[in-house]
C-alpha cells in the first residue's frame, strides 16, 4: 500500500496550486455576477483544495481512483445498493483523511472539514 510522505516543500507546492484554483474559482463566479462576498465565503479555503488533491493521489497510486468514484456515483443513484456504496466509499475516505492529517498536521483543520459530512459507524 501506498503511503503519503509530504515534505514541506511539496506542501508548499500543493497549496500555491490550490490557490490559484481557489482564485480562479473566485473570479469565474464573480465575473458571473455572483456578489464577491458571497462567493469568497463559499469557494472552499486552500487546504481543503490541497486535501482533496492528496486524497486523489493516494486513491490514483493505490489503484482506486476509479472505483472510489463509481462507488461514490453508484451511492447517488438511488439503487437499492446505494446505502452499502456510499457507506463503503465514506469509510475509504476517511481512513485516507485520517493517513492525510497524520503525515501533514498543519491540513488537520481542513481534514476535519472534508470529513464532517462522512458517516462512519
Amino acid at each position: 500500500m501506498t503511503t503519503l510522505h509530504l515534505t514541506t516543500e511539496r506542501l508548499v507546492q500543493l497549496r500555491s496550486e490550490a490557490r490559484l484554483e481557489r482564485q480562479t474559482i473566485m473570479e469565474h463566479r464573480v465575473r458571473d455576477g455572483e456578489d464577491p462576498a458571497i462567493a469568497y465565503a463559499e469557494t472552499p479555503d486552500i487546504d481543503d483544495f490541497v486535501v482533496l488533491a492528496l486524497r486523489d493521489e493516494l486513491l490514483e497510486a493505490r489503484g482506486q481512483l476509479a472505483e472510489f468514484g463509481l462507488a461514490r456515483l453508484a451511492g447517488r443513484a438511488g439503487g437499492s445498493d446505494a446505502e452499502i456504496h456510499r457507506r463503503n466509499a465514506d469509510r475509504v475516505e476517511f481512513e485516507l483523511l485520517r493517513e492525510i492529517a497524520a503525515s501533514a498536521p498543519p491540513l488537520t483543520v481542513a481534514v476535519w472539514r472534508a470529513g464532517q459530512g462522512l458517516e462512519i459507524h
